[in-house]
């Protein structure tokens, strides 16, 4: 599957059962934000992440982003303690995690915790922890401040669109206990 299609189905799941969250999302971005913002990343973002953004550009309304706070996003979605990030969150996450040198730490090169190629789009509101997309191939790993960064967690953003739909279905069905629809919205527990 695409992104485009698996993106799709993720918000086709959050429709049909959590509509009034699915309600809060906005629109697209267009190409002309993302092509500002590689300008002002310094760097071009992989072909899945254009596609996902110009499906739906997460950025919290300007009125209602919390400036004390590393990222901000729709709370609960996808998971409790985190958020897809809008364009604005990406390039304000990215520019605090750029490094001069390529990757941090400047000694460790081969194993470092943080790599310039990486593209933040899911996180935490402090931007300890999150998911990232590596420009270099497209797979997705994962961060989280004080650990070893997780590279090729899943192969694609797709395969991980994917896996958030499946984490949809359960929730739907009532077999993922950590989260439950009420009055159209996900609940976390």
């Amino acid at each position: 599957m695409s992104v485009t299609e698996s993106w799709s189905r993720v918000m086709d799941l959050l429709r049909q059962h959590a509509p009034a969250d699915h309600a809060d999302l906005p629109g697209p971005a267009t190409e002309q934000m993302l092509a500002a913002a590689e300008e002002r990343m310094g760097i071009p973002l992989p072909q899945d992440l254009w596609s996902w953004l110009l499906q739906n550009n997460l950025d919290l309304p300007k009125e209602d982003v919390d400036d004390d706070v590393a990222c901000c996003g729709f709370a609960g979605f996808p998971h409790e303690a985190s958020f897809f990030l809008g364009i604005r969150a990406i390039e304000k996450l990215y520019a605090n995690r750029f490094m001069p040198g390529g990757f941090d730490p400047p000694d460790q090169p081969d194993n470092p915790f943080w790599r310039n190629e990486w593209i933040p789009f899911l996180s935490d509101q402090d931007g300890w922890s999150g998911k990232f997309i590596d420009a270099r191939d497209g797979r997705v790993g994962r961060w989280f401040v004080g650990e070893i960064t997780i590279t090729g967690e899943y192969e694609s953003l797709a395969h991980y669109f994917d896996s958030v739909a499946e984490t949809l279905t359960k929730i739907a069905d009532g077999s993922y206990r950590a989260c439950e629809v009420a009055e159209g919205r996900l609940v976390w527990s």
